[in-house]
């Protein structure tokens, strides 16, 4: 069998088990690279009775492996965490932020806060539509039932973070959700 397939039956000829190969000589032109040198001369300690890696960087490295990754924590990951948002936090907040938490936090605590603060400021969210309305200050409704109004109302739209007016809009009660109920502080 010639030299070369023989290395290549090696199953794992760049893992240890080439490497014994290596080292018992049974590739004598491939000796060169293992036999003769010292380890220790790469920073090896073989006496050391601790694992080789935690101390072995590389062949090539001047100094020993480092056991500790050279970073330092920023300073505000070691301050203590900021107590969770409470209902009464939510009445300082300008209407954008309302509107933010809102549409971007959906099923958490904090979206039914924002929404109960947007109701008791006078907005109503149409379920349908699935928008935030408000009628602008001093407007009554122009036409006013027991099943819907129509009137003018600034309508907020999510898709392009703006409010529009809307004039002569008819505005059903049973497509506007209720205010939701949240726990007090």
């Amino acid at each position: 069998m010639d030299k070369d397939m023989e290395l290549r039956s090696v199953p794992n000829q760049f893992g240890i088990h080439g490497f014994l190969k290596i080292i018992k000589k049974e590739n004598p032109g491939l000796t060169s690279l293992a036999v003769g040198t010292d380890l220790t001369t790469l920073g090896l300690n073989l006496t050391s009775t601790e694992p080789l890696f935690k101390t072995f960087a590389s062949p090539w490295a001047d100094i020993p492996a480092k056991l500790e990754p050279e970073y330092t924590i920023p300073k505000c990951y070691n301050d203590r965490q900021q107590s969770a948002l409470k209902q009464s936090d939510f009445t300082n907040f300008q209407l954008n932020t309302l509107l933010y938490i809102f549409y971007s936090m959906p099923k958490d605590e904090a979206q039914l806060f924002a929404a109960n603060e947007l109701y008791t400021r006078g907005w109503f969210y149409h379920r349908e539509l699935r928008l935030w309305f408000t009628r602008p200050r001093d407007k009554v409704p122009l036409v006013k039932t027991s099943n819907y109004e129509r009137g003018s109302y600034f309508i907020f739209n999510p898709c392009t973070w703006q409010l529009s007016r809307k004039d002569n809009f008819i505005l059903d009660y049973d497509k506007i959700e209720r205010m939701p109920p949240v726990p007090r502080d």
